[in-house]
């Protein structure tokens, strides 16, 4: 009885503000989700701890939304002939490998540190993964957008194809052939943050743009089939140890649902290096908002010596640096868009102006 008790701390109280919250979240994780190929979790899983949720149920609860979400987006951008399925699975393979590893790590910490070690632990893996990644992100879209917005094969990847290292694989709609290993710790890499932080499309995504060579459309659909299979698996192993909580799934996924539809359509509207610029921007963003929730894990756990004054206020710019990233990605997706489909029309009157003349 007292672990059931113990257990239903982990569930906040939701009321009419905080319900429609995450719907927006889950809509513009879901818009963000279908636009880059990750599964939105570095905007969820902030979103959902700056309510107050606990970290392992955030993690667990946008788990278990990531999987039908991601279907629909698959769905959505094959559709369009971006999506390499046969990469996805292939890279899905070692990522459910990653999974398995990334969920015993989350449940070691748990035990060892309880609940805010477990925040603390989530907030600095973000910060860290986020400002590396999002970083490197933001500058190779800049770097491409000064080329005239062509995208170049690095020369990591290159190199990477040019070795000769059975089994060697051929993905026709990336149009890449390289060694089976070099998808492995890529895979493997987005499965185990994808299960201790509920983030693995920012790692999968690069990895399979500078690693592997695929195009930044390509890699951002296909990672959408990787999104899918860990998704479940992961909800599997979490549900089992009653971290999902489902109110907090079905509110995300309502909003998701629509937004990763809309974001798919966006990417048949843009140029590719757009997909980096919107990643980046929204990832720096939310590293400033996880950064800013660390001191308060910290004197949760007695590391630290703060006044609940400050800590209410680092919380509440935690928060509204959050909102920030929300609205900074759906306005430079939904700005994006809207100029290209405009341009894409003002083309289309030309031309018929050219033949009624003609």
């Amino acid at each position: 009885m007292q672990d059931l008790a113990a257990q239903t701390v982990n569930f906040i109280d939701l009321n009419i503000l905080s319900i429609s919250f995450l719907f927006v979240v889950g809509f513009i994780g879901g818009l963000v989700s279908g636009f880059i190929g990750s599964g939105g979790a570095f905007v969820l899983t902030p979103g959902m701890m700056s309510l107050g949720v606990p970290g392992t149920v955030a993690v667990a609860s946008n788990m278990c939304h990531k999987f039908p979400k991601a279907m629909v987006g698959a769905y959505k951008r094959w559709k369009y002939g971006q999506v390499d399925i046969k990469l996805g699975l292939v890279m899905a393979v070692s990522a459910g490998a990653g999974v398995w590893v990334g969920i015993n790590i989350q449940e070691w910490v748990l035990a060892k540190w309880g609940q805010a070690g477990s925040n603390l632990y989530v907030s600095v893996s973000f910060v860290v993964i986020l400002v590396i990644v999002g970083g490197y992100v933001f500058y190779d879209a800049w770097k491409t957008s000064r080329s005239g917005g062509v995208e170049k094969v690095c020369a990591l990847a290159k190199w990477l194809q040019t070795i000769n290292l059975p089994p060697m694989m051929h993905f026709k709609t990336a149009n890449v052939r390289i060694s089976m290993w070099f998808t492995i710790p890529i895979g493997f890499a987005t499965g185990m943050l994808a299960a201790t932080i509920a983030v693995g499309g920012f790692i999968g995504v690069p990895g399979m743009i500078y690693v592997i060579g695929a195009s930044g459309l390509v890699a951002s659909a296909s990672e959408l089939v990787i999104a899918f299979v860990m998704g479940f698996g992961g909800t599997v192993k979490w549900a089992m140890h009653g971290m999902v909580d489902i109110r907090l799934t079905l509110i995300i996924l309502g909003g998701s649902l629509l937004g990763v539809q809309l974001g798919a359509i966006g990417t048949t509207y843009v140029k590719e290096h757009m997909i980096k610029i919107v990643m980046g921007t929204i990832m720096l963003i939310v590293a400033v908002s996880r950064a800013l929730a660390v001191p308060t894990y910290l004197k949760d756990l007695d590391l630290l010596t703060i006044s609940d004054s400050t800590t209410k206020v680092l919380m509440t710019a935690s928060f509204i640096s959050m909102c920030i990233a929300l609205s900074v990605g759906a306005v430079i997706i939904l700005g994006s868009m809207w100029k290209a489909k405009r341009a894409e029309t003002a083309k289309k009157a030309g031309l018929a102006l050219e033949r009624s003349y003609g």
